[in-house]
């Protein structure tokens, strides 16, 4: 699915804690012929660890991130502000993909600066549609943000 240079070499991190979802997430991946690695952490600590050891390197800088929220440890929404306050992070494409349909969930996403809040539908050929929508839009058809090392990087010097 995504030859575009930039984003099939780098992974893509899921962020799931429940066995099934994920099982069901990679499939869709797969099945959407989606060829990047899929990175996957199952709490809110191990997503921060992943996240932050993969922005360490160039090489391996998120494409895009999928995000549940409702995580142990450290729920999803904390996760994402987590990734917001880092300059090396800040940048990523987080999209939360979750079943809750709490309005407080929804506005508490996009004000810790979700990308993009997307419910999980219950039916596989449903979330596999979906999740290939994601994979399409994010991995394909989106111009990636190129990374930013430093704020001369943006041309101005105002960050």
């Amino acid at each position: 699915m995504n030859d575009k240079a930039g984003t099939q070499d780098r992974p893509v991190i899921l962020i799931e804690d429940n066995a099934d979802d994920e099982a069901l997430t990679l499939r869709a991946l797969k099945k959407a012929n989606v060829l990047n690695e899929v990175l996957v952490a199952r709490d809110g600590a191990e997503a921060l660890e992943v996240v932050f050891g993969q922005a360490s390197t160039d090489l391996s800088y998120p494409a895009l991130i999928l995000l549940d929220l409702k995580l142990p440890k450290i729920d999803g929404l904390e996760v994402l502000r987590r990734i917001r306050a880092d300059e090396r992070t800040e940048l990523i494409p987080v999209v939360i993909l979750t079943s809750s349909r709490e309005q407080e969930d929804i506005i508490g996403g996009y004000k810790s600066g979700a990308n993009g809040y997307v419910r999980k539908p219950v039916k596989f050929s449903e979330f596999a549609d979906t999740v290939a929508s994601l994979g399409m839009f994010w991995l394909l058809l989106n111009e990636p943000m190129p990374r930013i090392s430093k704020s001369s990087d943006l041309g101005d010097g105002n960050r």
